[in-house]
Formats: structure tokens, sequence, C-alpha cells
């Protein structure tokens, strides 16, 4: 009998053959299951106070537009392998779509796009994207990660749905990188949805925290005519903390997911609430938050603090009914405190995550 060994080439399937005969099985491209494919992903808020890059959760209003939509359509006027952005819209912000690089390199949707192909191995078909965005820049409402999200799922899709979510997320993460850092506090939950834990990035390991179907947490989000880019946000932090404001704000992160876990409302504002390290920090370079978070409490939310790196102030309440009292409080908050106007949106928790809203087949 002739020994036998595994022979691996890049781009080629490993073959167990025998050393005498070396075979190489070329890997075809995953073949196209729609000709387009349109999907959503919802906006995020990271931190949630005391969880700085490590915590996040996804939250979306009923008529999705809480959120940012992209189109993936087969190219075959491209070069095989490539993506272009065909289009950037905005209807609720027009002049905002004009801020947007249509270089698939410097645009959020047309890098984790790049990535998915990448990661799926297409190598013969080219793909054009439509980006609407839904939610404003520099806003703390994870805009450049929705529109990573909804890319990297829509290109999947359009090849059958071939990636692990962790594929997509990583896929996501390429952009993200270039716009903000390398953390994935808000492109793992507008992918996956809902709660997520990011344990570690090497090893790769992401934990969705499933919350009880009971939990009615609701989110009052809002935002300020204000842009906080996160590049400025992230240079106001502290570059040293005290052993035992370390300690107070991991056992807040720590309350915090027990609390998703237990479906404890309360104790989510209340822990969200608590961040003795980065809110503030950051809190002064948000005209009026401090006084937006003080009326958001004293009109009955559970908690108040800033989402992401800001400017939006999230507030958690417990069902939707303090929604639009609260909202209007924090409003004119901001307007008496900070000489800012703001709008008030009322989202609920977003358990889904990135999702493929159409399709059209192939001809």
């Amino acid at each position: 009998m002739l020994p036998f060994t595994r022979h691996t080439l890049p781009g080629l399937v490993s073959v167990r053959v025998s050393r005498r005969v070396k075979v190489a099985v070329a890997v075809a491209d995953p073949a196209p299951a729609f000709n387009s494919v349109t999907a959503f992903a919802p906006a995020t808020v990271a931190n949630l106070g005391p969880g700085f890059d490590f915590l996040g959760c996804a939250v979306a209003d009923a008529s999705l537009s809480l959120g940012d939509t992209v189109t993936a359509t087969l190219d075959p006027s491209l070069p095989p392998g490539t993506v272009a952005i065909a289009s950037v819209t905005s209807p609720s912000r027009p002049t905002l779509a004009d801020r947007l690089s249509r270089d698939p390199l410097r645009n959020c949707a047309g890098v984790a796009a790049i990535a998915a192909l990448r990661a799926l191995d297409v190598k013969s078909h080219a793909i054009s994207i439509h980006l609407t965005k839904g939610l404003p820049l520099g806003s703390g409402l994870g805009s450049s990660a929705a529109s990573a999200a909804a890319a990297a799922k829509a290109v999947d899709a359009l090849f059958g749905s071939l990636l692990h979510q962790d594929d997509l997320v990583l896929a996501g993460l390429e952009s993200e990188k270039a716009v903000s850092g390398f953390h994935a506090d808000n492109i793992a939950p507008a992918i996956l949805g809902g709660f997520v834990l990011v344990r570690s990035y090497d090893p790769f390991h992401l934990i969705p925290l499933s919350s009880p179907p009971a939990l009615r947490l609701h989110f009052v989000l809002v935002t300020p005519d204000f842009e906080a880019p996160t590049s400025k946000m992230r240079a106001a932090l502290p570059k040293q903390v005290a052993v035992h404001q370390h300690v107070r704000n991991s056992s807040q992160a720590a309350a915090l997911v027990a609390a998703v876990l237990q479906g404890d409302a309360t104790l989510i504002g209340s822990a969200m609430s608590s961040d003795g390290i980065v809110e503030p920090t950051r809190a002064p370079l948000i005209p009026g938050m401090a006084a937006v978070k003080a009326a958001a409490l004293e009109a009955g939310a559970l908690g108040c603090t800033i989402s992401g790196a800001g400017p939006t102030a999230v507030a958690v309440i417990d069902g939707e009914e303090k929604g639009e009292e609260v909202g209007r409080r924090m409003v004119e908050a901001f307007a008496n405190a900070g000489n800012l106007k703001a709008t008030a949106t009322v989202a609920q928790l977003d358990r889904v995550g990135a999702r493929v809203i159409s399709t059209s087949t192939l001809e």
C-alpha cells in the first residue's frame, strides 16, 4: 500500500493523495444566488456606560428608519472581483450623501463589501453597491457600523449566505478599523442583534447576551445638532486609571451583563449610569450633557449615558409609555443647558441585527 499525505496550496482544496501522485483541485467561486440583495442594519449603542469598547446593543424602530440600507447587485460591466459604489443617498439628510466618498476603499460599505467578497473567495463576479443612509454621521449611533454590516450581509446573501456570523463581523471590522478604530462593540451587535459582549480579538470571541423575551426595554435616543468625531472623543480619554476606578467600573460592567441575562431593566439602567472613567471625560465635550442626563432621570428613565462616543444621549425605560415625556425633557435640557437643537427617537432593543429585506432573482 502506498503512503498517503495531505497537500494544500493557496486557493486549492486539501486533497489526500499518494506521495507518488500529487493532485490539486481548484476551488470554484461560489455561484450567485440572486441578482441583487437589499439588507438593513440597525443603529447600535456602544459602551452602554461602563462597558467601554466591549459591550453594545442594537436598537431599531418599527419602520426600520433607524439604520442603514445597502443593495448589492451583480455588475458584469465591472472587472471581476471588484466593488463599485454606484450611489449614496440620504432621504432625511440630503446633504449628508455629498460628504461620503464613492471610492470603495474610502467608504464603510465599500470596505466591508470587499472584505466579504474576499472571505467568500469570489473572483469571477463584481458588485455594485447602493447605500442609503438613515443614520447621521458622528452621532454615536454606529453610523459606520450600520453601513458596513448592511454591506457585508447583502454581499454574503447574494452568494447564498455562506459566511459564519463571526466572518461577517470581521468583514465589518475591516471597515470600522479604517474609520474609528479596531473595536467591535458597534459592528458586532449591528450584525448579531441584541446585546453582545466582545470578549477578545485574539482569539476572536463574541458572546451574545440573551435577555428574556419579557424584557420590554426601550431606548430614548436624543441626538443634538452637534458632531462628536470618534477620534476627538477618544483623544479625551484618560491615559491612566486608578485601581479603585478600574475595580468600580468592572463591577458595574459585570452587573450590567448580569442584568441583561436576568432581564432586570432597573439594574440595566442603574449600571449604565455608573461609568466613572469614560463618561466623566467625554460629557464636558458635549454641551449640556450633564443636564440632559439629570433631566432623563428626573423624568423617570431608569438610566442615562452617552451613546458610543456621543453626542447622542441614550436613556433606558421599561416599556415605551414614558418615552415621549423623557425625550421631551432631554431635548429641552439640550436647548437650555447646551444651546443645541436636538431630536428624540424612542427605539426598542433590536434582537435581529442585520437582515435581508428584499431580493431579485437571477435572470
